[in-house]
């Protein structure tokens, strides 16, 4: 579509997934309409937001007919059932002949059959299944024990990877320029760093700590893009860029690199939770703790190597038989987040060093991150991620986007078209690219090479361009920016 034209998107569902994206895209210049059977979700929504509500089931024609899905460029179904979800798309297909379709499927049954999903069966375009993104998502930030993200762009050829900054790293106390002095033949790209505000009360990571009277005090964090003269501080929060084979050897100049991990356990049985176990389970000791015995049971005949528990992991004394304190890392991912705090909580006062936990909700993060959780892990926002990428993908050719700093900021990757006369990068060099303030262009990569960006590197057709945004108000002008035309002069 038209770089002028405003996108209508109708959104499916006005749960926390749906009010989040509906809130994420409604800033950026589309007309949202979003269903929902309960009139209070929408009532909610409508007082926060300029969008168009109609009450009524995602699934039902008239419905969506009222909505508007004869004019939707978009459709993205998001109610709490696959099966409605898959049905909306049908009938916007069939009656209305929407032309993008996104569905959110949960259940493993529906993802593992490809052949599902055409225009021939079921014409769903793109199937987001948070279960799986999530799985992927924690399974890296194991892999890279110290990071508290890790995010994937061209197909993992390059990583952007957020750490906090600790007494002993190399660089810690040091200007970026000595990065090359001591790496000297790895190629990798300070991206953002987020620094604590003096008065602030922190735990380092920008949530609030609670400080013994049982109240907390805001944290507010500046943004500091980096030049060659900043100085990294300990505690300030890093995003750094680099191909996947140099992931580690950055990190080791930032904070001392913590052990490998070798035991990990696991709250909660569900699909994030046994799938998280069948990957790891060939590389470490898993020990999955589920409370359903049929679940234990169904789960302990499918995995092979893995350990499974019948119980509760927020009975103490089992965690005490299981010697708790010996895992490296304690994974709570039940569908309760109430529950995985307690479990989280549990787990820290009996030993662990680092717990991992599913928490939807950004008031509890704020809350216990950095006291009883080390990383919170929010699906709704991993669903967003995915979300945004194929909203984005409808204007550019984009690959992944990835929001940071609880949504304020954003990675993402476009891959660049035309040519000097069509395009307003392709073939200029970085420094002379308008870029507006805010955004920055990390890296390319170009075939198998991953090129980090400099002021005088040449962004070519078909690079992937990983661009960097602190402030996503400006999505629209890096949409601009790499619009092709017949000419841009």
């Amino acid at each position: 579509m038209g770089y002028n034209e405003t996108m209508k998107i109708l959104i499916l569902g006005a749960g926390q997934v749906g009010s989040t994206a509906a809130a994420s895209l409604s800033r950026e210049g589309t007309e949202i309409t979003v269903v929902d059977r309960s009139s209070d979700h929408l009532r909610d929504l409508q007082d926060r937001l300029d969008i168009r509500t109609v009450q009524g089931h995602a699934g039902y024609p008239k419905v969506l007919e009222d909505a508007g899905a004869a004019d939707a460029d978009l459709i993205v179904a998001l109610t709490d059932s696959d099966e409605t979800n898959m049905i909306a798309c049908q009938v916007a297909h069939s009656l209305f002949r929407t032309p993008v379709k996104i569905a959110r499927v949960r259940a493993v049954e529906y993802t593992l059959r490809e052949e599902l999903f055409s225009t021939k069966a079921i014409p769903v375009d793109h199937i987001i299944s948070p279960e799986q993104l999530v799985t992927e998502h924690i399974e890296q930030l194991i892999l890279y024990p110290g990071a508290l993200q890790v995010l994937n762009f061209a197909d993992g050829q390059v990583r952007l990877v957020g750490v906090q900054a600790k007494v002993g790293g190399l660089l810690v106390g040091q200007e970026l320029r000595q990065l090359a002095r001591h790496i000297p033949h790895t190629d990798a790209r300070v991206a953002a760093i987020y620094r604590q505000t003096e008065g602030s009360g922190s735990n380092g990571k920008g949530n609030s700590k609670a400080n013994g009277k049982g109240d907390s005090k805001n944290v507010e964090f500046e943004t500091i893009m980096p030049e060659g003269d900043t100085v990294i501080r300990e505690d300030d929060l890093v995003f750094f860029l680099a191909a996947r084979k140099d992931i580690r050897v950055m990190m080791s100049e930032l904070l001392k690199l913590e052990h490998p991990v070798r035991k990990i356990v696991i709250a909660g049985g569900g699909n994030i939770g046994m799938e998280l176990a069948r990957r790891l389970e060939n590389t470490n000791h898993v020990k999955v703790i589920e409370r359903d015995p049929e679940r234990a049971r169904y789960i302990a005949e499918r995995l092979r190597k893995t350990i499974v528990l019948t119980g509760d992991a927020v009975n103490e004394d089992l965690l005490k038989e299981e010697n708790i304190e010996t895992a490296d890392v304690f994974c709570a991912l039940t569908s309760a987040e109430e529950a995985n705090i307690l479990a989280s909580f549990l787990a820290k006062r009996m030993g662990v060093s680092k717990v991992i936990a599913l928490i939807n909700r950004p008031s509890y993060a704020d809350l216990v991150e950095g006291q009883y959780v080390d990383i919170a892990v929010s699906p709704q926002q991993i669903t967003l991620n995915a979300l945004l990428a194929r909203v984005r993908s409808m204007r550019l050719d984009v690959g992944q986007v990835h929001t940071l700093r609880n949504g304020a900021a954003e990675a993402i990757e476009v891959v660049a078209h035309g040519d000097d006369q069509t395009s307003r990068i392709v073939g200029k060099k970085i420094e002379d690219v308008a870029l507006p303030k805010g955004v920055s262009i990390a890296a390319m990569v170009r075939g198998d090479d991953v090129l980090m960006a400099h002021h005088d590197s040449e962004i070519q057709a078909e690079d992937h361009v990983i661009v960097f945004l602190t402030d996503r108000s400006k999505i629209p002008a890096v949409e601009k920016l790499f619009q092709v035309g017949v000419t841009y002069i």
